[in-house]
């Protein structure tokens, strides 16, 4: 199944919606500014809703996007060993890059004193955690994000599997899966459970020719919905937490595997618009984002208490911003530079003349989101 050119945009112009909304997921704060002590009123309410909400649907729909992607021409179309080979430059080869490169860096600030508080002890710590961090073997990688890459890795080496499981069995595995993602079960090999039924989702799309335009006439309702249920989540979440009953964390994950949906029907009226076109063009920039913005984050977190400026409201809302921006710009710069370098850290996501790529994030400091 062949993907025409406006199937092409909207994927990537959600890669790029949802990867920026995930920026806003992962701005640091320290247990003083968090958003359920209601300080700020109405905007920690928005920063519930934003953080723990409504991006929330960003990782099952980046999953979802992989999986479609993989078999959007059909199982017999489908090559294991060329698949595994591809994504050892596409995902593999990025993953470690980012996350090595990162791990290095926190490892010589730490040694001269820098750091401590703000991530994981490495320099004190024991080969094991130490091996956990480099290549997330039982645990949550240095550059949390990107086990992402790590539990995206592991649906590949389980495709064909997965792919013979919806093909045959579709509403049974699914069912499974959403069971598996929303319930209060053990996460056993992934670190995010909603990813594998994603993915799984993507790869049933696909093989069953389920027809994606099908619900763009509903889209504004889709939409309207998705968020509206963002919103009485986030208004449960902001009263009952920090701490969520299990009643409140199954709802929590309803919501975001519900923005696949919600998501894709966006993505076409995003479309309409002048910005939507320009942003889905955007190719690598949106996996830079991806990849780069978490240590960013936390790098401006740190100069921010360096400076001792006591307005968390003011860089809850200028970090991301400021990060985005400035992600944008090397990007550019590295892409136009260092091509050869901004293949290996994109994993050969060249931009417009590369639309589609097959891959597409949670985390905060102190309290992160897993």
């Amino acid at each position: 199944m062949d993907m025409n050119a406006g199937v092409s945009s909207r994927i990537n112009l959600m890669r790029i919606v949802l990867i920026s909304g995930i920026v806003f997921v992962h701005v640091p704060y320290d247990p003083s500014n968090s958003p359920f002590l209601g300080l700020n009123g109405l905007i920690d309410w928005l920063r519930v809703f934003l953080g723990d909400s409504l991006f929330r649907i960003g990782v099952p729909c980046l999953s979802a996007i992989s999986g479609y992607l993989l078999f959007r021409r059909g199982f017999e179309g489908f090559s294991y060993g060329k698949t595994l080979r591809t994504k050892a430059t596409t995902v593999l080869v990025p993953f470690l890059l980012w996350n090595l490169a990162f791990l290095a860096f926190v490892f010589l600030a730490q040694k001269v004193g820098i750091g401590f508080g703000y991530l994981p002890d490495v320099a004190n710590a024991t080969p094991r955690e130490i091996a956990t961090l480099a290549f997330a073997l039982e645990g949550w990688p240095i550059n949390l994000p990107l086990y992402f890459l790590r539990d995206l890795l592991l649906c590949l080496v389980l495709s064909p599997i997965l792919a013979f499981l919806v093909l045959r069995y579709p509403r049974a595995t699914l069912l499974v899966f959403f069971a598996y993602a929303v319930l209060p079960v053990p996460n056993g090999i992934f670190l995010k459970k909603s990813i594998l039924f994603g993915f799984s989702s993507g790869i049933a799309i696909a093989l069953h020719r389920v027809d994606v335009g099908a619900v763009d006439r509903y889209a504004s309702q889709i939409s309207a919905a998705v968020v509206a249920a963002a919103l009485l989540l986030s208004v449960a979440l902001f009263l009952v937490g920090p701490d969520f009953p299990v009643w409140l964390e199954i709802l929590r994950a309803m919501t975001a595997l519900s923005g696949i949906v919600g998501a894709w029907a966006l993505s076409d009226l995003l479309l309409r618009t002048r910005l939507g076109t320009r942003l889905s063009k955007g190719g690598g920039l949106s996996f830079w984002i991806f990849c780069a913005h978490y240590p960013l984050l936390v790098g401006l977190w740190m100069v921010w208490n360096r400076v001792g400026i006591d307005h968390y409201v003011a860089f809850y809302f200028a970090a991301p911003l400021l990060t985005i921006t400035i992600l944008v710009i090397t990007h550019a710069i590295v892409q136009r530079s260092l091509p050869g370098l901004h293949a290996l850290l994109t994993g050969s996501r060249s931009g417009a003349r590369k639309p589609i790529s097959n891959t597409a994030h949670d985390v905060r400091y102190s309290t992160p989101q897993r």
